[in-house]
């Protein structure tokens, strides 16, 4: 009998869950690797039409992109942006990335298809030709393209949907609609509403059809939560139907929650965190509800712990990270896996670097993640951007990465711009498509990565190459682990 009400039972749940890691790290290939192996692969669904538009413009080399174009039940969003964005060949030397309209409260249907559009294909190809089991990865804190980018995932049959970066408890009525090719609509996040102002968001499947299809599975809902407290309140209040949660601790990659109390840094300007920042598993698990570890888990005794203390197991993110299948480029794999031999790589956690304000983790290796490497002020992709309340009582955006005296026009606090860096374009650079600026600059990376990158020594034994399955084989070394059956052979079909 499972433990877990409405769920699978326990041998039925993954072990290890890839984390999903953005911007284009966690891609297909890396979560079909993973979901091949048996594990839930996951697909960071995080800037993921940026990433569509830029294959296209590099000329879709493998024609993987346009082939899982050409499967989109909208073929006529499909042909527009093949039109729009594709070039034979790729980009001329010297030449910019055409970029995107960034996303507003109110889209047109062109570029909501186009969102649809980058989700379904990268869902599509993660689960191509195979039975096992694919989740996609949002940030609740970028909410404006997140209902677009679920239905167009829903559309490709995904499995899970895994959020963290805030309070996703109106994300289960949404998947709940989508599967119907119902309306879905959510509180609005923007600064200097008056009590009682309300500003939502809404997606409206019937838009894009002439007449609805058949209703689609629902996939399963697993927030990402760094506290017990959040954890019950979503799996009581809710929309919809919760299935379980990763429960994510500050030594994981990306952004972390700030600490709880008031904000303390330590020597290294770091944020300290204490014993309230510590999840009670035990409390976690009377929610009946599975859960896997996150952060400072991946290692077999990690997974062994996780399973001891009642979790379904962990979710794995940095050691998948450099991986051969992942996003992230080759040459900037090889020199964090060098530099680890010889110490000379670290992990900073700076409480100013995003223009969330969340705390998020950088990798400072051979010059990239200095405080003081040449990187613009600058705001073009826009995902992080934060809606206000303006003087005329429409909504603006901003963003405390974008030059200072256009945050400060806009009624931004100036405070809020120091440190602040950004973080879209220099993760967008990390997996190979960096922008190339008017003085032809080329936009450096910022890579990001959790705490276990300083223990993977032992794991990596001087390589500089490895795969997604030696992750996997590792990890399960533990004796309790691998007498778990496989995910793969109870996988979706």
């Amino acid at each position: 009998m499972s433990t877990y009400p409405n769920s699978e039972t326990d041998a039925d749940l993954p072990m290890i869950i890839q984390g999903g890691m953005g911007v284009g790290v966690s891609n297909w290939q890396l979560a079909r690797a993973v979901s091949m192996a048996g594990q839930l692969g996951v697909v960071s669904g995080t800037a993921i039409d940026t990433m569509l538009v830029r294959r296209l413009q590099d000329g879709d080399p493998d024609g993987h992109v346009r082939r899982a174009m050409a499967q989109f039940p909208m073929p006529a969003a499909a042909a527009d942006t093949l039109a729009r964005y594709f070039l034979t060949g790729g980009r001329p030397e010297g030449t910019a990335y055409v970029t995107l309209p960034m996303y507003k409260q109110h889209m047109s249907v062109r570029r909501q298809q186009l969102t649809m559009l980058a989700n379904f294909v990268e869902v599509y190809l993660a689960k191509e030709q195979h039975i096992g089991v694919v989740g996609i990865n949002l940030l609740t804190k970028i909410q404006m393209p997140n209902l677009a980018s679920l239905y167009g995932a829903m559309l490709a049959n995904v499995d899970y949907v895994f959020m963290g970066a805030g309070i996703p408890g109106e994300m289960p009525g949404a998947l709940d609609a989508f599967a119907e090719h119902r309306s879905a609509t959510v509180r609005f996040d923007v600064e200097g509403l008056v009590p009682g102002d309300v500003e939502q968001l809404t997606f409206d499947p019937a838009l894009h059809w002439t007449t609805l299809p058949a209703p689609i599975r629902r996939p399963k809902f697993v927030p990402i939560v760094s506290a017990n407290s959040l954890a019950a309140t979503l799996a009581r209040k809710a929309n919809g139907r919760v299935d379980g949660f990763i429960v994510e601790g500050p030594t994981a990659g990306g952004h972390n929650a700030p600490p709880r109390g008031p904000m303390k840094l330590n020597d290294a300007g770091e944020p300290i965190y204490g014993e309230r920042d510590v999840v009670d598993l035990s409390k976690l698990g009377e929610l009946g509800l599975p859960f896997w570890v996150a952060g400072g888990a991946g290692s077999p005794e990690g997974l062994q712990h996780a399973l001891d203390a009642g979790a379904a197991g962990i979710q794995v993110g940095t050691l998948f990270a450099y991986a051969d299948e992942s996003g992230i480029t080759e040459s900037l794999k090889a020199r964090v896996l060098t530099a680890l031999s010889s110490d000379d790589v670290h992990i900073i956690t700076d409480p100013r670097a995003s223009p969330t304000g969340y705390p998020f983790k950088l990798v400072a290796v051979d010059g990239i993640g200095s405080q003081n490497d040449d990187r613009d002020r600058v705001c073009d992709l826009g995902y992080l951007r934060s809606a206000y309340r303006t003087a005329s009582g429409g909504v603006g955006y901003r963003c405390a990465a974008e030059p200072v005296e256009t945050y400060v026009a806009k009624g931004g606090d100036m405070a809020d711009t120091v440190g602040r860096r950004c973080l879209c374009n220099g993760l967008v650079a990390d997996v190979g498509h960096p922008q190339l600026r008017r003085d032809g600059r080329i936009e450096l990376p910022l890579l990001t990565s959790g705490d276990t990158l300083l223990t993977m020594r032992e794991f990596v034994d001087g390589r500089t190459s490895y795969r997604a399955n030696d992750v996997i084989d590792y990890l399960l070394r533990s004796s309790t682990a691998s007498q778990r059956p496989e995910a793969l052979e109870i996988g979706n079909t």
